[in-house]
């Protein structure tokens, strides 16, 4: 070998540092301006969506000769509550607990099948599990005025027109097929193995069930008790058809504000009052559910 050769220097390892891009201070500002312009973008989308539910409560407080005029007036100074105290009376009470209880019943019920269908279509394989999630979303097709006809003489032979419990039936029967799919997500993505793995420690095959997947899947549970809260809460159309004047559920005693007659005009305050007092329950209840909902929704789109 010869003497230069052996002389050579030998090249250092390059390091990973020096492949590394440099973050220039140019660059660094245009990222802090792709920021803050998708953070301007972001508070505009929102004042959009808050402003008709802001605008709904500031109505609420107004005067119909304020609303009514051409100036609009965005701080109801001035205003008062006689609008609520206008629209809560034996009427508004009466439809509140028909409401109420349409939708507990509908809610508690619809979780439970809708539990029981996702568990048995996750866990097990049977004859014709195939073709019963086809038919759950078949049934998702159906549009409901299509249903009307059969629903009301179902109803009406069975004595349940102007019922809580015909209402919640008709509730349970629609909110079931989109509950069950959305919980089979759940379900499926809890792994079998975990409740294998506690039945070798000694659980029975329901101890295991209730102790180990049942917590896992709550945040499941809250998610679409508030799918299913939300849907029979604000239906209209059903109860429209099934429901007489005597018995309203909420949304149909709101329309009672804005029906012309030759002897009342509309009172825009008092619609905007009722229409606050109607969404307050909902607001209420995502208020109190909201954190596990969230978990909810982002479990089931990683593991769906």
């Amino acid at each position: 070998m010869s003497a230069s050769a052996q002389l050579a220097p030998t090249p250092a390892p390059s390091r990973p540092e020096a492949s590394r891009a440099v973050v220039t201070p140019k660059r660094r500002r245009r990222g802090r301006g792709a920021t803050w312009g998708w953070s301007i973008l972001a508070i505009l989308v929102s004042v959009i969506w808050v402003f008709p539910v802001y605008w709904m409560v500031n109505s609420s407080m107004l005067s119909s000769a304020t609303l009514e005029s051409f100036t609009p007036t965005f701080l109801p100074f001035g205003g008062s509550l006689a609008n609520y105290r206008g629209v809560i009376d034996g009427s508004f009470l009466s439809a509140l607990g028909i409401s109420l209880s349409v939708t507990i019943i509908a809610v508690f019920f619809c979780l439970l099948f809708a539990f029981l269908a996702s568990v048995a279509i996750s866990r097990f394989r049977f004859r014709g599990r195939t073709s019963f999630v086809l038919a759950i979303l078949i049934i998702q097709m159906l549009p409901a005025e299509g249903l009307f006809i059969a629903q009301y003489k179902m109803m009406s032979e069975l004595g349940l027109l102007s019922n809580v419990l015909g209402l919640s039936l008709l509730y349970i029967a629609a909110v079931v097929p989109f509950t069950v799919w959305m919980l089979r997500g759940f379900v499926t993505g809890v792994p079998a193995e975990l409740e294998e793995a506690a039945m070798v420690d000694g659980l029975s095959r329901t101890q295991a069930f209730m102790r180990i997947t049942l917590p896992l899947l709550a945040p499941g549970l809250v998610a679409s008790g508030v799918f299913a809260f939300l849907q029979c809460w604000n239906e209209f159309t059903v109860a429209l058809v099934i429901m007489n004047a005597e018995n309203q559920t909420l949304p149909l005693w709101l329309r009672g504000f804005v029906q012309q007659s030759a002897s009342r005009a509309i009172d825009w305050g008092e619609v905007m009052a009722a229409s606050t007092i109607v969404a307050i329950p909902v607001i209420v209840f995502f208020v109190i559910v909201q954190g596990r909902m969230t978990s909810g929704l982002v479990a089931g789109a990683v593991k769906g």
